[in-house]
């Protein structure tokens, strides 16, 4: 298993793909952190400086970067069929089951330290921002277990674009796919007070459960979402490998 997890990383880090996306979720992560510093206590729609409320939300911004995580982990799925290696990978390791357990081990593990630089990003712009705005909020308490909540979630997205890319071979495909899935159907169903209820057992109503709960309908305990967001990644997984396992490769 470790000898194909290593083949996974040679394959990831022999592109730039996968800075690109890091520089993507830096940069929304980053960006998000700076404008609701900004506007903090300016706009009515956001929570003074230095309130704890504002806090939650500023530290939490980093979730919102699980989009590129989870293109990252779609395309180091899809890849294989996009250009026709999936063929010569089943082949070398017959049993698929393995070759996509390797998938979500090297993945997840990628994940890590690409999550800690977003967080990074997210707590270095707002420090210094609401630094100079004379209220920088200390990293303690529950700012970090926001901040750990939200590399929770850009890890478990990872994964669950591993299992999305195994459900929907085609990249492109399966990428659009989950972006109007995030953008449009989740926050049509949050805003639509007859299924909003449906909202706190999706996806994102978990992650707004253990990140911040600002201007979201009712959501699950933070502990309830953590479960949630976790059997997601896990049934995604568990999926993928299993249909990868007995489909044609095409």
């Amino acid at each position: 298993m470790s000898a194909l997890v290593r083949a996974e990383w040679t394959k990831l880090f022999t592109t730039k793909t996968w800075l690109g996306l890091l520089l993507g979720a830096c940069l929304l992560a980053g960006g998000f952190a700076a404008l609701f510093t900004g506007l903090a206590g300016q706009d009515e729609g956001l929570p003074a400086l230095g309130s704890r409320q504002f806090e939650e939300l500023v530290f939490s911004v980093a979730a919102n970067a699980s989009v590129f995580l989870l293109i990252l982990g779609i395309i180091g799925m899809t890849q294989e069929y996009r250009h026709r290696t999936a063929t010569p990978t089943f082949l070398s390791t017959p049993r698929r089951g393995r070759v996509i357990t390797a998938k979500v081990l090297a993945y997840a593990l990628v994940a890590v330290p690409m999550a800690l630089v977003v967080l990074a990003v997210t707590v270095l712009v707002v420090q210094l921002y609401a630094g100079a705005r004379g209220n920088a909020p200390e990293l303690a308490g529950d700012n970090l277990q926001t901040l750990a909540a939200s590399g929770l979630v850009l890890v478990v997205f990872t994964v669950i674009g591993v299992g999305v890319g195994a459900l929907v071979r085609n990249q492109v495909g399966a990428i659009v796919g989950a972006l109007v899935y995030l953008n449009v159907i989740e926050p049509i169903v949050a805003s639509i007070g007859a299924i909003s209820g449906a909202y706190k057992w999706l996806p994102g109503g978990a992650v707004q459960a253990i990140t911040s709960d600002f201007e979201a309908p009712d959501l699950l305990e933070p502990w309830q979402g953590t479960i949630l967001l976790l059997a997601y990644g896990v049934v995604a997984a568990i999926l993928g490998t299993w249909l990868a396992s007995r489909r044609d490769v095409v």
